[in-house]
């Protein structure tokens, strides 16, 4: 055999064996895996941002972002934008209406309103009254859903963005608010990856972007970017919070540090005689991360740390409210500690809970129920902690739901108009920006394609997103975004 073929072989035998070893010793597999090879790539000059390593372009106004997405699509009607009219035109088609020959924003080509006929020429889609009424609240006077009380008493916190658009009249819009393309366009990094890379961690024994609730499309992150900067998935479970990074033999901590020590030696062995596994050193590094948060993680979801006062402020004390809850009141700890971007999913099923193509009343009334008490009582802890100026809440949703009815009591998707709100990290409470027309059909006054958010979000940590790129990926402008500098304070 040739000296060189031999060399490899028995280079690549040492590489399988310190791999076998790292999974028998820890069981941890690649939780912390991405955080270290984010570490890894900065160091040896891999997908560099234009900014170096933690450092923002200019001074920042947050630090944190809780980013809260409705999967299924709010009915921004019935939440964040009320709409009379839809009561006076109730049972009338479009046509019958004066929107007949609305137009969308020119950034959707000026598409007009599509009529459908069923099969006797009726005209489907007929105008649908609001299914619930809404109340003023707090010194702005903004006017919020009545199924969401508890969100409109924090609402001169809020900044109501009314005027969002996109294009994707299906779920995989989902994948378009979070990356700024249509799920049939090549998949690129979505905004909690941009975070994650364009900022260094503020806290090593944490990921610094990590995922709560249901994802079924796009569940990948970082994509060109790579997996380091995909998010680290937790689950919210007291019991047992950190079931996915747990050893997989009963092994103790001290068996454990035995083992990293082990490896290392292995490593120093192997360095001699090879070139240096710099991927396989990020991922021994990320074996120890995720050692660090065997402790860590636990720790952040024990709630009993937290008042009975805290916990009824999260609705834990309420079966309807709990889980929702329990997740904010950790996405609060996880951002106390320095996570720097806290995602987090409500609404199971593929498509998402709040899709309601049918009773739209009961579902939408229930969900809203589920999240309203919750994420005012994030707001509240996030301010009396002194923790809001610096933490951006995001809650959003892909599109939102046709002013016309779907069979007898629902709504269908909608693209062209919807609503989303922001919160803290410098942006201006008690305002609403931009506006639908007088039924909700399309956005036309200051309309925002939905990377205006990620951009006005990355403007607010510290970051350019003209200036955030990746060598060799070019971005369309409209991956970039537009800063919204009229919700800023």
């Amino acid at each position: 055999m040739h000296p060189s073929n031999k060399a490899s072989q028995q280079k690549s035998a040492i590489s399988q064996e310190r791999r076998a070893f790292l999974r028998s010793a820890t069981g941890l597999g690649g939780i912390a895996l991405h955080a270290m090879l984010a570490e890894e790539s900065s160091a040896t000059g891999n997908n560099k941002p234009t900014s170096s390593r933690g450092q923002p372009h200019f001074a920042p106004r947050a630090k944190n972002v809780i980013w809260l997405f409705m999967r299924g699509g709010v009915s921004h009607m019935e939440s964040f934008d009320p709409k009379p009219a839809l009561n006076r035109f109730a049972g009338k088609s479009i046509s019958e209406t004066p929107f007949a020959d609305v137009q969308s924003p020119e950034k959707l080509n000026k598409v007009r309103v599509v009529v459908i006929n069923d099969a006797n020429g009726q005209q489907r889609n007929k105008i649908y009254p609001l299914q619930v009424g809404f109340t003023r609240h707090g010194k702005s006077g903004i006017a919020v859903s009545n199924w969401f009380p508890h969100i409109g008493s924090r609402i001169d916190d809020i900044a109501v963005i009314r005027s969002m658009w996109t294009t994707d009249d299906n779920h995989g819009a989902q994948v378009q608010f979070h990356s700024g393309r249509h799920m049939l366009d090549p998949r690129v990094p979505t905004i909690g990856a941009w975070v994650n890379y364009g900022l260094g961690s503020l806290n090593d024994n944490l990921p610094q972007f990590i995922s709560m609730g249901p994802r079924y499309f796009d569940r990948s992150d970082g994509h060109y970017l790579g997996p380091a900067y995909d998010a680290v998935k937790l689950k919210v479970d007291p019991k047992n919070p950190l079931e996915f990074a747990r050893p997989e033999g009963d092994i103790s901590t001290a068996e454990q540090a035995l083992g990293f020590g082990l490896v290392n030696r292995l490593n120093k062995l192997a360095s001699k005689d090879y070139p240096r596994d710099k991927a396989l050193d990020a991922r021994i590094k990320s074996y120890e991360l995720a050692f660090r948060m065997q402790a860590a993680v636990p720790d952040i979801i024990r709630f009993d740390q937290e008042t009975a006062s805290t916990q009824r402020l999260y609705g834990l004390d309420q079966k309807e409210t709990r889980t929702f809850g329990e997740q904010l009141l950790a996405a609060r700890r996880f951002a106390e500690r320095g996570v720097r971007f806290i995602q987090i999913m409500h609404g199971d099923g593929a498509a998402g809970a709040w899709d309601q193509h049918s009773n739209l009343k009961a579902k939408h009334s229930e969900l809203a129920m589920q999240v309203d008490r919750p994420i005012a009582g994030l707001l509240q802890d996030l301010k009396q902690r002194g923790m809001l100026d610096e933490t951006l809440v995001v809650f959003a949703t892909e599109f939102g739901r046709t002013p016309g009815s779907q069979g007898s009591n629902g709504r269908d998707h909608h693209p062209h108009g919807f609503s989303v709100w922001m919160a803290g990290g410098g942006i201006r409470g008690g305002i609403t920006h931009g506006q639908t027309d007088e039924i909700g059909f399309h956005a036309v006054e200051s309309p925002h394609y939905v990377t205006d958010v990620h951009a006005t979000l990355l403007h607010q940590l510290g970051l350019h997103s003209h200036r955030l790129h990746a060598e060799g990926h070019q971005r369309l402008e409209e991956d970039f975004g537009h800063v919204i500098h009229e919700i800023l304070g």
